[in-house]
């Protein structure tokens, strides 16, 4: 709201740490939205018999619902604030849940869908967006932490609501873990603040812009339109890999085959998914960080090469339990990543002001990135998995390719047309009693 805090001060709550810690919180608060799904699909569909197909249509609705309505949701974290639409969002998270266990029609299930998705896309546009506008130097770090809170999130309660699921029935998973989830949300609304405009002001650096651009500007920039294809193009190679990764493994007849790593013995599928949690939550912050320190063009095709290169080896040697685990991985690792570059990316080249919406916009690409994944069972249905790999293998070359000889001219262009400032990349942020 307007009369959140805008002035530097020194208290605790304006110490930009307090504030990334909040939102990844936040974050880690809405993960199981997406990511514990999968444990509520059996047991709805051994109690209602609707069939798991359609059951499943309402994990589409929320993706559809918390990707398309973040820049509409942004817009207003942009105009008054991150505490009325964190606030708004905790309350939509807990019914969310709670009209689930209710749900006597498939109707009602897609209900609670849809207003998760409202629910989650508020708190992530809202959490990603302030995240960049506090820390205007670091916006790789700080998008990467806040976006590795929703994707490793569900970690520390996949187990605990399992045996709940197990023991007490799905709805009571669904009620207790909804209210819990949106009333922690519900707390931390009231501890976030609105960045200082003047901190944007006195953080300006080569590789970022001088001035502010309004959405309306924005989207009429080529440049933008770039990063939008660049995003769709990893967006959907990766998520037709993720879609698809247990029938590769059970097809490969290799899901069951054990593998030992590091003192542990799992079955090969088990292990995947498990070390492609943990990479994927790592890659984000660190790949984040590593664009603060090299570039976001030159972290970009690093790390989208590299997916190219381990889809390549899973498509040649896949059918090895070890070499299965350790490439989907690397994938994976590499892949999380777009959710921190591209947010930093979008805050850099379009400024603070409106980096929220500008980021929101931007985060619409892994919705049209996730309309692409259907073709991934067409593939393989008519050619096999290797035609899955050589596209999601295609698509990356082509990001990486696009972000050094596309992506890197045009953006340095359009930076040299807004004024941008002559900081070296790399040197420390000016000291401030936010830090």
């Amino acid at each position: 709201m307007r009369g959140e805090a805008t002035g530097l001060g020194s208290g605790i709550l304006q110490n930009r740490w307090i504030q990334l810690a909040i939102g990844v919180l936040c974050m880690a608060m809405i993960a199981n939205l997406q990511y514990g799904w999968t444990l509520f699909v059996n047991p709805i569909d051994a109690k209602t018999h609707w069939g798991k197909p359609a059951i499943q249509v309402a994990f589409s609705i929320f993706v559809f619902t918390e990707t398309w309505l973040v820049p509409v949701e942004a817009w207003f974290v942009d105009r008054y604030g991150p505490r009325s639409m964190i606030l708004f969002g905790s309350v939509l998270v807990a019914s969310a849940w709670v009209i689930d266990a209710y749900a006597g029609s498939i109707f009602t299930l897609y209900l609670g869908a849809m207003v998760g998705g409202i629910g989650a896309g508020s708190v992530y546009g809202t959490c990603v967006g302030n995240a960049l506008k506090w820390f205007p130097r670091s916006r790789g770090l700080a998008a990467g932490c806040t976006a590795a809170g929703f994707g490793a999130g569900a970690a520390l309660t996949v187990v605990p609501i399992a045996n709940m699921i197990k023991t007490d029935g799905y709805e009571a998973a669904f009620i207790w873990f909804g209210i819990g989830q949106g009333m922690v949300i519900f707390v931390m609304s009231f501890l976030l603040r609105r960045a200082p405009a003047a901190l944007a002001k006195q953080a300006v650096r080569k590789g970022q812009t001088a001035r502010d651009y309004r959405p309306a500007e924005v989207i009429r920039k080529p440049v933008f339109w770039l990063m939008y294809l660049m995003f769709v193009l990893v967006a959907s190679g990766g998520l037709m890999a993720a879609a698809q990764i247990g029938p590769i493994a059970i097809d490969f007849k290799i899901a069951d085959s054990p593998v030992s790593l590091v003192g542990l013995t799992l079955p090969a599928l088990t292990f995947a998914i498990s070390l492609d949690r943990i990479l994927d939550g790592f890659g984000r912050p660190f790949f984040g960080w590593l664009s603060d320190r090299i570039g976001r063009e030159y972290t970009m095709a690093l790390a989208f090469s590299t997916g190219a290169v381990a889809l390549f080896i899973l498509a040649q040697y896949g059918r090895d339990p070890l070499t299965f685990v350790l490439t989907s991985a690397l994938f994976f690792g590499v892949f999380g990543e777009i959710y921190s570059l591209f947010p930093a990316t979008a805050g850099d080249t379009f400024g603070s002001s409106f980096a929220a919406t500008n980021a929101g916009m931007l985060y619409t690409a892994k919705g049209t990135g996730a309309l692409l994944v259907p073709i991934a069972s067409v593939l393989a249905a008519a050619y096999g998995w290797h035609a899955v790999f050589v596209v999601a293998l295609t698509f990356n070359t082509l990001a990486a390719l696009l972000a050094f000889f596309a992506l890197r001219p045009l953006r340095a262009q359009f930076l040299a047309a807004s004024h941008i400032g002559s900081m070296p990349l790399g040197q420390p942020e000016p000291n401030s009693p936010l830090v």
